[in-house]
């Protein structure tokens, strides 16, 4: 299944600005594969006096960001796995600000958040490597608003295409 095949109802309108970002070319899993790879290169060439820089007082480092993709990619997979397991619960959003604040992405080093991403990653992969298509199909509700087991998928991808984007906008 690709990008493509999402019905809007699936997601909520927010989301729709991550999901346009990723490539109809590769089904879901392919491209939680293709773009780890491409997202590490991209930031292994990054030159290292960046890393810890702010375009601005208060916004993030590139390592706060990276350490904000592992965090939202863990709730995603949360979500999916809730979902997937046909539990009914409304989900919470969650703060994303909040973690950046407790998560000290900008004190470790870029391979120790590029190690991680790449550990989160392949979890992430068993898990949808795991799910048939019914429970790719199955939709919850987190933050209020709908979500399938496979948007969520899509929308790891979208959302660390995202900040990639903002990395070549504002950093670099």
């Amino acid at each position: 299944m690709k990008v493509q095949d999402l019905n809007s109802n699936e997601y909520g309108p927010y989301h729709h600005n991550y999901l346009k970002l990723v490539s109809n070319e590769y089904t879901l899993i392919e491209e939680l594969e293709i773009s780890l790879h491409r997202f590490i290169k991209f930031v292994q060439d990054i030159p290292m006096d960046k890393f810890d820089y702010r375009y601005s007082d208060g916004k993030w480092t590139i390592k706060d960001i990276i350490q904000h993709i592992i965090d939202a990619e863990r709730v995603f997979s949360y979500r999916a796995l809730r979902f997937a397991r046909n539990d009914s619960t409304k989900l919470p959003g969650y703060e994303e600000d909040h973690f950046a604040t407790f998560a000290n992405g900008s004190q470790r080093s870029i391979m120790d958040l590029l190690n991680e991403l790449s550990a989160v990653r392949y979890a992430t992969l068993s898990l949808f490597k795991s799910f048939d298509n019914n429970q790719l199909m199955k939709i919850g509700i987190a933050s209020d608003n709908p979500m399938s087991v496979r948007a969520a998928g899509f929308i790891i991808i979208g959302h660390q295409s995202h900040h990639q984007n903002i990395f070549k906008e504002r950093y670099l």
